[in-house]
């Protein structure tokens, strides 16, 4: 999970400002993990080759913004993050829902099941040996 003074969605691109210096990270199955990685550390798993990365198979998430005292969600595929400073921008295919034209405060979850031993998807071993049966 990654969280932002203000995310807005323009021309494609997902620009998250001001966001913080690490990524929230959880699993629950098999083992209960839970823990920060550094932006760096995160945007490195993106440089990963394999049939199963980042790169080859880029992650679904949801962004949730708040604005005008209420939420709104938006599902993306995301692809290329680039870190600028504070701020982080990726390319985006939007699936389902809308942001406020205007932004907000607020947070990114990312779905990284399927993503092969990283040190924090446990979960997503577990979807490809059951796909395999």
């Amino acid at each position: 999970m990654q969280n932002a003074n203000h995310i807005t969605v323009a021309d494609g691109k997902l620009i998250l400002k001001g966001i913080r210096p690490t990524v929230l990270f959880f699993t629950d199955r098999p083992e209960r993990i839970a823990g920060h990685m550094t932006n760096e550390g995160y945007l490195r798993l993106w440089k990963e080759d394999g049939k199963d990365s980042f790169l080859a198979d880029p992650p679904n998430a949801t962004v949730s913004v708040f604005a005008d005292d209420k939420g709104a969600d938006l599902v993306v595929t995301l692809r290329d993050p680039q870190f600028d400073g504070g701020d982080l921008t990726y390319d985006i295919k939007a699936i389902q829902g809308k942001l406020p034209e205007k932004g907000g405060p607020g947070a990114v979850f990312i779905d990284i099941i399927g993503m092969p031993l990283t040190p924090i998807s446990y979960a997503g071993t577990a979807r490809r040996v059951c796909r395999r049966w």
